[in-house]
């Protein structure tokens, strides 16, 4: 089986001195990515797959789920899988998530985002507690 190459995506210095290209991971941009939009109010959780829900179980955590990234020719487009608590409003909630995903990668990598695309997965409703 041939291994997929990572296309790592190029960084242009923020200096004038050119000591070499800087190169970063798409996961490291999916573990910004999602440590930024889980640190918004009214977000539960990001949603992961089997296997990242197989890992966590197992002690580990899983940083970069819930995010899909894709370097086109027109700039990066991020997208946003996410569960919200259940009262919060949607609207408001998407829009803080495509803001601070949107500056935290800007002030961590200075790639500009083309799009944000935040997908609302499902809704965490609070745990009810039984009187008996």
């Amino acid at each position: 089986m041939a291994e997929k190459t990572i296309p790592y995506v190029k960084m242009k210095p923020t200096n004038k001195q050119d000591l070499g290209n800087i190169e970063v991971a798409p996961e490291v941009l999916e573990i910004i990515a999602s440590i930024a939009a889980s640190d918004i109010e009214g977000v539960a959780s990001m949603r992961g797959n089997f296997a990242s829900g197989v890992v966590e179980r197992l002690g580990k955590k899983v940083h970069g789920k819930g995010i899909k990234t894709e370097l086109a020719a027109d700039g990066l487009m991020i997208d946003v899988y996410c569960v919200i608590n259940y009262g919060v409003s949607i609207p408001q909630t998407a829009q803080k998530i495509q803001e601070q995903v949107r500056q935290t990668l800007e002030n961590m990598t200075s790639l500009q985002t083309q799009e944000v695309n935040v997908h609302i997965t499902g809704i965490q409703f609070e745990s009810q507690q039984h009187i008996d």
